[in-house]
Protein backbone atom coordinates (compact mmCIF):
# COMPACT_ATOMS: atom_id res chain seq x y z
CA UNK A 1 0.00 0.00 0.00
CA UNK A 2 1.49 3.27 -0.68
CA UNK A 3 1.69 6.46 1.44
CA UNK A 4 -0.97 8.40 -0.25
CA UNK A 5 -2.96 5.62 0.29
CA UNK A 6 -2.12 5.04 3.85
CA UNK A 7 -2.61 8.60 4.66
CA UNK A 8 -6.14 8.73 3.43
CA UNK A 9 -7.76 5.85 4.82
CA UNK A 10 -6.09 7.24 8.15
CA UNK A 11 -8.33 8.56 10.86
CA UNK A 12 -6.43 12.34 9.90
CA UNK A 13 -7.29 11.90 5.81
CA UNK A 14 -10.74 11.29 6.37
CA UNK A 15 -11.67 13.95 8.68
CA UNK A 16 -9.67 16.29 6.20
CA UNK A 17 -12.35 14.79 3.69
CA UNK A 18 -14.98 15.90 5.76
CA UNK A 19 -13.50 19.43 7.02
CA UNK A 20 -12.47 20.57 3.11
CA UNK A 21 -15.50 18.99 0.95
CA UNK A 22 -16.71 21.67 -1.08
CA UNK A 23 -20.21 19.67 -0.52
CA UNK A 24 -22.56 20.21 2.32
CA UNK A 25 -22.20 16.93 4.46
CA UNK A 26 -23.71 16.14 8.00
CA UNK A 27 -24.49 13.48 10.40
CA UNK A 28 -27.47 12.55 12.19
CA UNK A 29 -27.99 9.29 14.77
CA UNK A 30 -31.20 6.97 13.95
CA UNK A 31 -33.60 9.84 15.48
CA UNK A 32 -32.36 12.68 13.41
CA UNK A 33 -30.15 14.08 15.71
CA UNK A 34 -27.27 16.27 14.46
CA UNK A 35 -24.26 14.65 15.33
CA UNK A 36 -21.72 16.58 13.40
CA UNK A 37 -21.49 19.04 10.07
CA UNK A 38 -18.64 19.83 8.35
CA UNK A 39 -17.50 23.87 7.42
CA UNK A 40 -19.55 23.57 4.25
CA UNK A 41 -23.03 23.25 5.92
CA UNK A 42 -22.00 25.84 7.93
CA UNK A 43 -21.94 27.97 4.96
CA UNK A 44 -24.83 26.93 2.87
CA UNK A 45 -27.35 27.00 6.62
CA UNK A 46 -25.44 30.23 8.22
CA UNK A 47 -25.46 28.07 11.60
CA UNK A 48 -22.43 27.81 13.78
CA UNK A 49 -21.62 23.95 14.05
CA UNK A 50 -22.31 24.23 17.89
CA UNK A 51 -26.00 25.81 17.07
CA UNK A 52 -26.62 22.56 14.73
CA UNK A 53 -24.73 19.90 16.82
CA UNK A 54 -27.98 17.95 18.83
CA UNK A 55 -30.83 19.58 17.05
CA UNK A 56 -32.89 17.96 15.44
CA UNK A 57 -32.09 17.42 11.47
CA UNK A 58 -35.86 19.27 10.78
CA UNK A 59 -34.06 22.78 12.41
CA UNK A 60 -33.18 22.69 8.60
CA UNK A 61 -35.97 21.65 6.41
CA UNK A 62 -38.37 24.37 5.60
CA UNK A 63 -41.68 24.00 8.36
CA UNK A 64 -44.33 23.64 5.51
CA UNK A 65 -42.25 20.24 5.13
CA UNK A 66 -41.12 19.38 8.71
CA UNK A 67 -43.84 17.38 9.14
CA UNK A 68 -44.22 15.46 5.87
CA UNK A 69 -40.09 14.79 6.51
CA UNK A 70 -40.48 13.30 10.14
CA UNK A 71 -42.31 10.75 8.52
CA UNK A 72 -40.06 9.95 5.79
CA UNK A 73 -37.23 9.68 8.01
CA UNK A 74 -38.56 7.25 10.70
CA UNK A 75 -39.50 5.28 7.06
CA UNK A 76 -35.93 5.23 6.08
CA UNK A 77 -34.61 4.79 9.01
CA UNK A 78 -36.51 1.20 9.23
CA UNK A 79 -35.22 0.23 6.52
CA UNK A 80 -31.91 2.43 5.87
CA UNK A 81 -29.84 2.18 2.33
CA UNK A 82 -27.24 4.64 0.15
CA UNK A 83 -29.87 6.45 -1.89
CA UNK A 84 -30.23 10.11 -3.43
CA UNK A 85 -33.50 11.81 -2.39
CA UNK A 86 -35.71 14.00 -4.57
CA UNK A 87 -36.21 12.01 -7.31
CA UNK A 88 -39.41 13.93 -9.52
CA UNK A 89 -39.62 16.28 -6.94
CA UNK A 90 -37.49 19.43 -5.43
CA UNK A 91 -35.57 19.49 -2.27
CA UNK A 92 -35.33 23.17 -0.37
CA UNK A 93 -33.19 24.07 2.83
CA UNK A 94 -33.81 26.26 4.92
CA UNK A 95 -31.12 28.54 6.54
CA UNK A 96 -31.19 30.48 9.63
CA UNK A 97 -32.17 33.28 8.23
CA UNK A 98 -35.44 32.02 7.07
CA UNK A 99 -34.74 31.84 3.60
CA UNK A 100 -34.97 28.72 1.62
CA UNK A 101 -32.79 27.52 -1.43
CA UNK A 102 -32.88 24.64 -3.51
CA UNK A 103 -30.66 21.53 -2.98
CA UNK A 104 -29.42 18.07 -3.78
CA UNK A 105 -29.24 15.42 -1.07
CA UNK A 106 -28.04 11.96 -1.20
CA UNK A 107 -27.94 9.73 2.14
CA UNK A 108 -25.28 6.70 2.92
CA UNK A 109 -26.60 5.26 6.58
CA UNK A 110 -23.68 3.12 8.61
CA UNK A 111 -23.57 1.33 11.54
CA UNK A 112 -21.24 1.20 14.83
CA UNK A 113 -21.58 -0.06 18.40
CA UNK A 114 -23.61 2.78 19.06
CA UNK A 115 -26.05 2.60 16.85
CA UNK A 116 -27.36 3.85 13.16
CA UNK A 117 -25.96 6.65 11.75
CA UNK A 118 -26.41 8.55 8.76
CA UNK A 119 -24.41 10.55 6.60
CA UNK A 120 -26.24 13.49 4.44
CA UNK A 121 -24.33 14.94 1.52
CA UNK A 122 -26.02 18.55 0.23
CA UNK A 123 -25.17 20.48 -2.63
CA UNK A 124 -26.61 23.97 -3.34
CA UNK A 125 -28.10 23.94 -6.92
CA UNK A 126 -29.05 27.33 -6.76
CA UNK A 127 -27.61 28.10 -9.94
CA UNK A 128 -28.53 25.31 -11.66
CA UNK A 129 -32.07 25.94 -10.51
CA UNK A 130 -31.56 28.96 -11.89
CA UNK A 131 -30.34 27.96 -15.14
CA UNK A 132 -32.77 25.50 -15.94
CA UNK A 133 -35.19 28.58 -14.99
CA UNK A 134 -33.51 30.60 -17.72
CA UNK A 135 -33.74 27.53 -20.20
CA UNK A 136 -37.32 26.99 -19.06
CA UNK A 137 -38.13 30.38 -19.85
CA UNK A 138 -36.31 30.28 -23.23
CA UNK A 139 -38.01 27.67 -24.00
CA UNK A 140 -41.43 28.82 -22.79
CA UNK A 141 -40.40 32.12 -24.88
CA UNK A 142 -39.70 30.33 -28.17
CA UNK A 143 -42.44 28.67 -28.07
CA UNK A 144 -44.70 31.66 -27.44
CA UNK A 145 -42.86 33.13 -30.34
CA UNK A 146 -43.23 30.17 -32.89
CA UNK A 147 -46.92 30.44 -31.91
CA UNK A 148 -47.43 33.57 -32.70
CA UNK A 149 -45.32 33.46 -36.32
CA UNK A 150 -47.70 30.46 -36.53
CA UNK A 151 -51.01 32.64 -35.72
CA UNK A 152 -49.37 35.56 -37.95
CA UNK A 153 -48.65 32.31 -40.85
CA UNK A 154 -52.53 31.58 -40.66
CA UNK A 155 -53.60 35.09 -40.98
CA UNK A 156 -51.65 35.61 -43.68
CA UNK A 157 -52.46 32.61 -45.56
CA UNK A 158 -56.55 33.28 -44.46
CA UNK A 159 -56.22 36.60 -45.79
CA UNK A 160 -54.33 35.66 -48.98
CA UNK A 161 -57.24 33.02 -49.10
CA UNK A 162 -59.82 35.65 -48.54
CA UNK A 163 -58.23 37.46 -51.07
CA UNK A 164 -58.03 34.34 -53.68
CA UNK A 165 -61.68 34.29 -53.29
CA UNK A 166 -62.63 37.80 -53.90
CA UNK A 167 -60.86 38.05 -56.79
CA UNK A 168 -62.31 34.42 -57.69
CA UNK A 169 -65.70 36.06 -57.38
CA UNK A 170 -64.41 39.41 -59.25
CA UNK A 171 -63.72 37.54 -61.93
CA UNK A 172 -67.07 35.47 -62.26
CA UNK A 173 -68.93 38.22 -61.56
CA UNK A 174 -67.28 40.56 -64.46
CA UNK A 175 -67.69 36.93 -66.67
CA UNK A 176 -70.96 37.15 -66.10
CA UNK A 177 -71.63 40.83 -66.42
CA UNK A 178 -69.60 40.23 -69.92
CA UNK A 179 -71.82 37.03 -70.72
CA UNK A 180 -74.70 39.05 -69.64
CA UNK A 181 -73.43 42.39 -71.71
CA UNK A 182 -73.34 39.86 -74.74
CA UNK A 183 -76.72 38.30 -74.54
CA UNK A 184 -77.95 41.56 -73.90
CA UNK A 185 -76.29 43.42 -77.18
CA UNK A 186 -77.58 40.11 -78.88
CA UNK A 187 -81.17 40.39 -77.98
CA UNK A 188 -81.46 44.39 -78.43
CA UNK A 189 -79.76 43.97 -81.87
CA UNK A 190 -82.12 40.95 -83.06
CA UNK A 191 -85.49 42.29 -80.85
CA UNK A 192 -85.05 45.88 -82.26
CA UNK A 193 -83.91 45.60 -85.81
CA UNK A 194 -86.70 43.36 -86.71
CA UNK A 195 -89.40 45.44 -85.61
CA UNK A 196 -88.08 48.43 -86.85
CA UNK A 197 -87.09 47.39 -90.12
CA UNK A 198 -90.65 45.79 -90.50
CA UNK A 199 -92.21 49.39 -89.52
CA UNK A 200 -90.04 51.05 -91.92
CA UNK A 201 -90.94 48.95 -94.82
CA UNK A 202 -94.66 48.86 -93.49
CA UNK A 203 -94.51 52.93 -93.48
CA UNK A 204 -93.00 53.11 -97.44
CA UNK A 205 -95.82 50.42 -98.75
CA UNK A 206 -98.55 52.62 -96.20
CA UNK A 207 -97.84 56.06 -98.15
CA UNK A 208 -97.79 53.96 -101.38
CA UNK A 209 -101.20 52.21 -100.89
CA UNK A 210 -102.69 55.52 -99.86
CA UNK A 211 -101.95 57.18 -102.62
CA UNK A 212 -103.10 54.23 -104.77
CA UNK A 213 -106.32 54.50 -102.14
CA UNK A 214 -105.53 50.70 -101.50
CA UNK A 215 -107.28 51.09 -98.08
CA UNK A 216 -107.14 47.09 -97.11
CA UNK A 217 -102.83 46.56 -97.83
CA UNK A 218 -103.06 49.96 -96.18
CA UNK A 219 -104.59 48.75 -92.90
CA UNK A 220 -102.35 45.25 -92.98
CA UNK A 221 -99.34 47.20 -92.96
CA UNK A 222 -100.65 49.55 -90.30
CA UNK A 223 -101.54 46.80 -87.99
CA UNK A 224 -98.27 45.33 -88.85
CA UNK A 225 -96.67 48.17 -87.62
CA UNK A 226 -98.95 48.54 -84.48
CA UNK A 227 -97.76 45.11 -84.04
CA UNK A 228 -93.83 46.10 -84.03
CA UNK A 229 -94.93 49.04 -81.78
CA UNK A 230 -96.07 46.43 -79.05
CA UNK A 231 -93.26 44.16 -79.40
CA UNK A 232 -90.82 47.03 -78.24
CA UNK A 233 -93.38 48.42 -76.19
CA UNK A 234 -92.75 44.68 -74.08
CA UNK A 235 -89.28 44.52 -74.60
CA UNK A 236 -88.89 47.65 -73.04
CA UNK A 237 -91.66 47.03 -70.09
CA UNK A 238 -89.02 43.76 -69.24
CA UNK A 239 -85.95 45.43 -69.24
CA UNK A 240 -87.61 48.37 -67.08
CA UNK A 241 -89.37 45.57 -64.85
CA UNK A 242 -85.71 44.05 -64.31
CA UNK A 243 -84.53 47.85 -63.53
CA UNK A 244 -87.64 48.26 -60.49
CA UNK A 245 -86.49 44.71 -59.25
CA UNK A 246 -83.05 45.10 -59.02
CA UNK A 247 -83.54 48.59 -57.46
CA UNK A 248 -85.89 46.99 -54.63
CA UNK A 249 -89.21 49.60 -55.97
CA UNK A 250 -91.47 46.41 -56.28
CA UNK A 251 -92.98 45.50 -53.18
CA UNK A 252 -96.16 42.77 -52.42
CA UNK A 253 -99.13 44.59 -52.03
CA UNK A 254 -101.08 41.80 -50.96
CA UNK A 255 -105.59 42.32 -51.32
CA UNK A 256 -108.13 40.10 -51.36
CA UNK A 257 -109.59 38.91 -55.13
CA UNK A 258 -111.52 36.25 -56.84
CA UNK A 259 -108.78 34.53 -58.64
CA UNK A 260 -111.22 32.68 -60.86
CA UNK A 261 -112.72 35.58 -62.27
CA UNK A 262 -109.14 37.32 -62.35
CA UNK A 263 -107.91 34.66 -64.50
CA UNK A 264 -110.99 34.43 -67.00
CA UNK A 265 -110.12 38.53 -67.19
CA UNK A 266 -106.43 38.16 -68.47
CA UNK A 267 -107.62 35.24 -70.52
CA UNK A 268 -110.23 36.91 -72.17
CA UNK A 269 -107.91 39.98 -72.35
CA UNK A 270 -105.42 37.91 -74.15
CA UNK A 271 -107.44 36.50 -76.66
CA UNK A 272 -106.30 39.44 -79.06
CA UNK A 273 -102.66 37.85 -79.18
CA UNK A 274 -103.72 34.30 -80.36
CA UNK A 275 -103.14 32.81 -84.05
CA UNK A 276 -105.32 31.18 -85.84
CA UNK A 277 -107.24 28.22 -83.90
CA UNK A 278 -104.95 28.65 -81.15
CA UNK A 279 -107.31 28.92 -77.49
CA UNK A 280 -106.91 29.14 -73.78
CA UNK A 281 -108.89 27.54 -71.85
CA UNK A 282 -109.22 28.62 -68.02
CA UNK A 283 -110.46 26.12 -65.07
CA UNK A 284 -110.71 26.25 -61.56
CA UNK A 285 -111.29 24.22 -58.25
CA UNK A 286 -111.36 24.82 -54.59
CA UNK A 287 -112.03 28.11 -52.75
CA UNK A 288 -112.30 31.37 -55.42
CA UNK A 289 -111.00 34.07 -52.48
CA UNK A 290 -107.35 34.57 -52.52
CA UNK A 291 -105.39 37.14 -50.65
CA UNK A 292 -102.63 38.48 -53.65
CA UNK A 293 -100.96 40.87 -55.22
CA UNK A 294 -102.97 41.41 -58.47
CA UNK A 295 -100.44 43.38 -60.16
CA UNK A 296 -97.78 41.10 -59.37
CA UNK A 297 -99.70 38.39 -60.37
CA UNK A 298 -101.20 39.49 -63.33
CA UNK A 299 -97.73 40.12 -64.65
CA UNK A 300 -97.29 36.28 -63.60
CA UNK A 301 -99.81 35.42 -65.94
CA UNK A 302 -99.71 37.68 -68.58
CA UNK A 303 -95.36 36.44 -69.11
CA UNK A 304 -96.82 32.58 -69.01
CA UNK A 305 -99.35 32.66 -71.30
CA UNK A 306 -97.35 35.09 -73.89
CA UNK A 307 -94.42 32.23 -73.69
CA UNK A 308 -97.29 29.67 -73.95
CA UNK A 309 -98.63 31.44 -76.85
CA UNK A 310 -95.44 32.68 -78.52
CA UNK A 311 -94.13 28.76 -78.40
CA UNK A 312 -97.25 26.98 -79.23
CA UNK A 313 -98.26 25.77 -83.27
CA UNK A 314 -100.97 26.94 -84.86
CA UNK A 315 -104.23 25.08 -83.22
CA UNK A 316 -102.79 24.80 -80.31
CA UNK A 317 -104.00 24.60 -76.43
CA UNK A 318 -103.20 26.42 -73.76
CA UNK A 319 -105.02 24.93 -70.39
CA UNK A 320 -104.66 27.59 -67.19
CA UNK A 321 -105.41 25.49 -64.09
CA UNK A 322 -105.78 26.84 -60.74
CA UNK A 323 -106.59 24.91 -57.44
CA UNK A 324 -107.10 26.71 -53.76
CA UNK A 325 -106.64 24.40 -50.74
CA UNK A 326 -107.16 25.75 -47.23
CA UNK A 327 -102.95 26.25 -47.09
CA UNK A 328 -101.84 26.09 -50.91
CA UNK A 329 -102.54 28.26 -53.98
CA UNK A 330 -101.80 26.08 -57.10
CA UNK A 331 -101.07 27.66 -60.56
CA UNK A 332 -100.69 25.74 -63.85
CA UNK A 333 -100.28 26.81 -67.15
CA UNK A 334 -99.82 24.04 -69.69
CA UNK A 335 -98.99 24.23 -73.83
CA UNK A 336 -98.22 21.74 -76.34
CA UNK A 337 -95.77 23.94 -78.29
CA UNK A 338 -91.63 23.60 -78.88
CA UNK A 339 -91.30 22.40 -75.10
CA UNK A 340 -87.63 23.15 -74.01
CA UNK A 341 -84.44 20.71 -74.34
CA UNK A 342 -82.98 19.04 -71.12
CA UNK A 343 -79.41 21.54 -71.69
CA UNK A 344 -81.32 24.62 -71.56
CA UNK A 345 -83.99 23.92 -68.98
CA UNK A 346 -80.56 24.27 -66.54
CA UNK A 347 -80.44 27.74 -67.58
CA UNK A 348 -84.06 29.06 -67.85
CA UNK A 349 -83.81 31.54 -65.05
CA UNK A 350 -81.22 33.61 -66.49
CA UNK A 351 -81.37 36.44 -67.91
CA UNK A 352 -81.44 37.21 -71.60
CA UNK A 353 -81.36 32.98 -72.11
CA UNK A 354 -82.79 32.18 -75.11
CA UNK A 355 -83.59 28.28 -75.68
CA UNK A 356 -82.15 27.18 -79.09
CA UNK A 357 -85.10 26.07 -80.20
CA UNK A 358 -86.81 29.44 -79.44
CA UNK A 359 -84.05 32.18 -81.27
CA UNK A 360 -86.23 32.99 -84.55
CA UNK A 361 -89.45 33.77 -81.61
CA UNK A 362 -90.02 37.05 -80.57
CA UNK A 363 -88.81 37.76 -77.14
CA UNK A 364 -85.96 39.15 -74.36
CA UNK A 365 -85.11 36.10 -72.37
CA UNK A 366 -86.26 37.93 -68.84
CA UNK A 367 -89.68 36.46 -68.73
CA UNK A 368 -88.56 33.91 -66.05
CA UNK A 369 -86.38 35.86 -64.98
CA UNK A 370 -88.88 38.27 -63.69
CA UNK A 371 -91.48 35.73 -62.78
CA UNK A 372 -89.19 34.28 -60.15
CA UNK A 373 -88.39 37.40 -58.86
CA UNK A 374 -91.90 38.23 -58.43
CA UNK A 375 -92.37 35.09 -56.96
CA UNK A 376 -89.22 35.58 -54.02
CA UNK A 377 -91.57 38.68 -52.91
CA UNK A 378 -94.88 36.91 -53.09
CA UNK A 379 -93.05 33.65 -50.95
CA UNK A 380 -94.09 31.42 -53.41
CA UNK A 381 -92.32 29.29 -55.93
CA UNK A 382 -92.00 27.51 -60.05
CA UNK A 383 -91.56 24.18 -61.67
CA UNK A 384 -91.27 23.82 -64.96
CA UNK A 385 -91.83 20.34 -66.58
CA UNK A 386 -91.05 20.65 -70.27
CA UNK A 387 -90.03 17.99 -73.51
CA UNK A 388 -88.88 19.06 -76.70
CA UNK A 389 -91.50 18.94 -79.27
CA UNK A 390 -94.15 18.24 -76.64
CA UNK A 391 -95.02 21.20 -74.58
CA UNK A 392 -94.36 22.58 -71.49
CA UNK A 393 -96.13 22.86 -67.79
CA UNK A 394 -95.20 25.78 -65.72
CA UNK A 395 -96.80 25.24 -61.77
CA UNK A 396 -96.33 28.26 -59.52
CA UNK A 397 -96.74 27.53 -56.04
CA UNK A 398 -98.00 30.45 -53.32
CA UNK A 399 -99.43 30.10 -50.21
CA UNK A 400 -103.15 30.19 -49.20
CA UNK A 401 -103.39 32.98 -46.51
CA UNK A 402 -107.70 33.84 -45.75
Amino acid sequence: MSIESRGMESKEGIDALFLYATEGILVTDGKGVITRVNPSVEKLFGYRQEELTGQKIEILVPKRLSAKHVGYREKYASNPHARSMGAGMDLYGLKKDGSEFPIELSLSPYNNEEGLFVIAFIIDITLRKEAEQKLKNYSEDLENQVRNRTLILEEAVEELEKTKKELHDALETEKELNELKSRFVSMASHEFRTPLTTMMSSLSLVTKYGEQNDTENQSRHVQKIKTSIGNMTDILNDLLSVSRLEEGKVENAAKELNIRLFVEEITSDMQGMLTEKQSIVPSHSGSELVLLDPKLLKNILFNLLSNAIKFSPEGGRIEVETNVTETTIIIRVKDNGIGISKQDQKHLFERFFRGRNASNIQGTGLGLTIISRYLELMNGSIRIDSKENEGTQVTILLTQQL
